[in-house]
């Protein structure tokens, strides 16, 4: 019965220096441990609070563009000279023909 409980402690140690190895990494995965439950609960809700915060600086930095791009004052429109067409009317009986050129 001893021999259990011993490749349980040694297989949870290897888990614990390997999480410590990885700690570096953003990837690593997280080893629960029952003593420390409460420092992982903790740290998700840092991570959740970072999250938030991170949605909210991008949502306020994509609202102040848009207001930037509002503010934009569009150029107007250059004035082009319209000619006008030489047109002549001609009344031929009941009928008014125009002839342009």
């Amino acid at each position: 019965m001893a021999h259990p409980r011993l490749s349980a402690v040694l297989l949870s140690a290897a888990l614990a220096a390997a999480a410590l190895l990885g700690a570096p990494s953003c990837a690593s995965a997280q080893v629960v441990v029952p003593t420390n439950r409460s420092a992982l609960i903790q740290q998700n809700e840092l991570q959740t609070l970072r999250n938030q915060l991170q949605r909210q600086q991008f949502q306020q930095q994509q609202q102040f563009y848009r207001e930037q791009d509002r503010q934009v004052v569009p150029k107007p429109r250059p004035e082009v000279p319209i000619v006008k067409q030489n047109c002549q009317s001609q009344v031929i009986g009941t009928t008014i023909s125009r002839v342009c050129r």
